[in-house]
Parts: structure tokens; C-alpha cells; sequence
């Protein structure tokens, strides 16, 4: 790609941006996604703040501004009333002063705050916003370790498949098999008149999704009783591997700022957990696996989950292998990470997160690798992502086999990335 290309896709992510931007938050895209998502906003921040730093700071506040008493940050703020997405706050009905869902998402907000910090241009400003959310995020981890982890393995569950970011992956199939349908209320799904129904999670998956959230409305939305409530508990490494990742970033983030007792907790949640996460480890698979903790065994699924943990600094040698596998997948993909190895037969190119490139994923594994030396994979995905913009748009994810654009259009963190891509590769 030359300069002038990069200009060009350059301003057209700005330009994505900024339509979705409503003033103190943005949304994934319009229509599909009308409200503001919890690590959709994180991520989004770091593509925010090449061009407008307060802007970005705004973006994580706005989101922490809905944190829970118990300290839970959920995955979405119902900012405004539409009736484009379900389900909606009044089937989620967790009584917040302004609605909220009652389930959380991957805690990226650590990783995203240090990078804003570090590089800000105006210090007294990064000062000032990350020392006000430092406690806040402080406070979101060690309700993961409390509410999540109640033996304390090191190691946090999610209770939803929505809480992973990645709904339908093949990771939950087993697992969710064991949540039932029966009494969910009457409904209508409007994903599917925004993306194709093909692209998209099936009504069978939706049913049970639909029973989880019913299911803990009806014990109040009580965080204290819902992990051993649960007939889904799963832990992914993906989503572990954010947490550690977030928990060593804000442990140095507290350093910096004079507040060693939050450094000292946080660095010893992510030393345990880089410590049990060893216990997923698949020497068949070459990464890790999820572990279903209801039946205390492992998934045998290779989906990008086990592949994110480089994310989190895990070992170098594993880190390696990882990378190993991502060389391998890209002799049966054009577009790389793929979410699930296409080597089984339960890959789906076009499904959701059964199959199809995210760039949010890449940016993420881009990032560990890089850390560790394995500079060629990582330039490799960070190339691969950037002839999928020029091939496709801005589109919320793509056929890794084709390229062709899927879910929604005009996506925001897919923006996002592309500018935290650019911006690096001109450092």
C-alpha cells in the first residue's frame, strides 16, 4: 500500500468514526447496533485518540460513568430508547438509573487507558483522566476474581456467551447444549433485518441466550449467586488472557501514577492467572483450549480464543507455537486470523464467530507477537487486514477465504484498527 493509499483509507476510518460518534460515546454502527458496547468503546478510544485526545478520554469515561456498585462494567449503555436492536432494556430489566445489561464483556479497558496514557501528547490531561479511572477499572477486575473465580483458581468464567464478544463460536456448542429453552418469552430478532441471516447466529442459539438472560433477571441480577446458577460456565483463554493483559497493564499504569497498593493487587491477579492458564494448554492443538468447568474439561475446539492468550504475555515458547499455527492457517486462508480453524469441519467462513477475520482480533494477536519477536506473523496480519480495507470496506468482519465484507457496514472499531495500524506503521 502506498502513501497515498494509507492517506486516503486514513481519513475514510476518520470519517467512520465520526458518523457513528454521538457526542460522548459512540456505536458499533448504525441500525445493528444502536447504543454504546463495552469493548467496542475501549478499542474505539485508541482509533479516537490520533485525532482528538479529550474525545477518546470522553469515550472510557461514558462507559465507566454506568459502572455497577459491585463494580461490574456491563457490555451495554442504553443511552437513548430505540427499538432497532433486541434485546432491549426492558428485557434485560437490571433497574440501573439509566438502563444497562446485566452481563459484562472482555475487560480491554486496562490495556486501552495505558496505551492512551503513554502516548498522549497532553500529559496533564492523561494524568488527570487516568488517574480518575484507575480505581474504577481497579474495582471491574477484582469483581471478575470475586464474582467469576469464587475458588480463587486464578482463572474467571463467563456466564453468557455474549460476555466472550465471541457469541456463537464453536468454543460454547457442547457447553451450551445444557441450557434449555423451555418458558423463554416470545420474540423478534432485528439483527437479522440489518445482516444477512446467514452471517448470523440461528434462532436455536438465540433461544438459549435469551433463557440465560431470563434466568438471572429472575434472581435479580444478583452477581453473588450467578456463577453457581449458571448451567453455562466456561473458561475462555481469550477472554482470561485480556484480563491478564489488563491487570499487568494497570498494575505499571498504577506505578506510574503513585498508587502501589493497586499495582501490588493487580500484578499478583496476573502473575496467578498467566499461572493457571498453563492448564489449557493443548500440545495436539498447538494453543489453548477453553474449559468447560461445569464437566472440568476441556473444549476440544481451536477456535481464536486460544490463540489470544499471546495477547495476554504468556511464555514465550507457547507464544511461538501459537505462531506456528497462525502460519499454518494462512496456507488454507487468504485473509488472516481466521476465528476458527479451517481445518474442521465446523468452520463456517461467513458465520459470525464460527469462522470470519475480525480485525479487533488481529490488532490484539498483532500486538502479542509483536512483543515477543515474531515480527514476520504480526506484519503479516497487520498486512492482511489492511488489503481486506482495501478490498472490502470498513465492514464488521469478512469471509477469510474470500475477503467478502459481512455483518454490518461502516463498522467502528474495525475503523479503529485501521488507524492504530497506520499510525504504527509509520513509527
Amino acid at each position: 500500500m502506498n502513501a497515498s493509499e494509507a492517506s486516503k483509507i486514513y481519513d475514510h476510518a476518520i470519517e467512520v468514526l465520526q458518523e457513528n460518534d454521538l457526542g460522548t460515546y459512540t456505536v458499533p454502527t448504525r441500525g445493528l447496533y444502536p447504543f454504546q458496547w463495552n469493548w467496542d468503546s475501549c478499542l474505539t478510544a485508541l482509533g479516537q485518540s490520533h485525532y482528538d485526545e479529550a474525545r477518546a478520554w470522553t469515550e472510557i469515561e461514558t462507559l465507566f460513568a454506568h459502572q455497577w456498585p459491585d463494580g461490574m462494567v456491563p457490555h451495554i449503555v442504553f443511552h437513548v430508547w430505540n427499538d432497532g436492536y433486541f434485546p432491549g432494556p426492558d428485557v434485560w430489566q437490571t433497574g440501573r438509573p439509566t438502563p444497562t445489561s446485566g452481563i459484562t464483556q472482555p475487560p480491554v479497558a486496562a490495556f486501552a487507558v495505558r496505551r492512551l496514557f503513554e502516548r498522549a501528547k497532553d500529559k496533564e490531561l492523561a494524568v488527570r483522566h487516568a488517574s480518575a479511572l484507575l480505581p474504577k477499572i481497579d474495582a471491574w477486575h477484582r469483581w471478575f476474581y470475586a464474582n467469576r473465580d469464587p475458588h480463587g483458581e486464578g482463572l474467571v468464567a463467563i456466564l453468557h456467551p455474549w460476555e466472550s464478544g465471541r457469541d456463537n463460536s464453536v468454543d460454547w456448542d457442547e457447553a451450551f447444549e445444557r441450557v434449555p429453552t423451555a418458558g423463554i418469552d416470545p420474540y423478534t430478532r432485528r439483527d437479522t433485518q440489518h445482516a444477512d441471516p446467514a452471517h448470523r447466529p440461528t434462532k436455536e442459539q438465540y433461544d438459549r441466550y435469551l433463557w440465560l438472560v431470563q434466568h438471572f433477571r429472575a434472581l435479580g441480577w444478583d452477581n453473588s449467586k450467578l456463577h453457581d446458577a449458571s448451567p453455562f460456565q466456561v473458561i475462555d483463554p481469550g477472554f482470561n488472557a485480556i484480563l491478564i493483559r489488563g491487570c499487568s497493564d494497570l498494575a505499571a499504569l498504577a506505578e506510574t501514577l503513585g498508587e502501589p497498593e493497586i499495582a501490588q493487587a493487580n500484578r499478583a491477579r496476573a502473575e496467578m492467572g498467566l499461572a493457571a492458564l498453563e492448564g489449557l494448554w493443548s500440545d495436539q492443538h498447538g494453543q489453548y483450549l477453553c474449559l468447560d468447568r461445569t464437566t472440568g474439561t476441556l473444549i476440544d475446539s481451536a477456535s481464536i480464543g486460544g490463540i489470544l492468550p499471546v495477547f495476554g504475555g504468556v511464555p514465550k515458547d507457547r507464544a511461538h507455537e501459537i505462531a506456528r499455527g497462525i502460519e499454518r492457517q494462512a496456507g488454507g486462508v487468504r485473509f488472516l486470523v481466521p476465528s476458527h480453524d479451517p481445518a474442521d469441519p465446523r468452520f463456517e467462513a461467513k458465520r459470525y464467530w464460527r469462522g470470519p477475520a475480525w480485525l479487533v482480533m488481529n490488532y490484539m494477536i498483532a500486538d502479542g507477537l509483536q512483543a515477543i519477536g515474531e515480527t514476520e506473523v504480526a506484519g503479516h496480519i497487520v498486512r492482511s487486514s489492511l488489503e481486506l480495507i482495501a478490498q472490502s470496506g470498513f465492514a464488521e468482519y469478512y469471509d477469510p477465504l474470500t475477503g467478502e465484507p459481512c455483518g454490518g457496514g461502516r463498522f467502528t472499531w474495525t475503523a479503529a484498527m485501521v488507524i492504530e495500524f497506520l499510525k504504527q506503521a509509520e513509527r
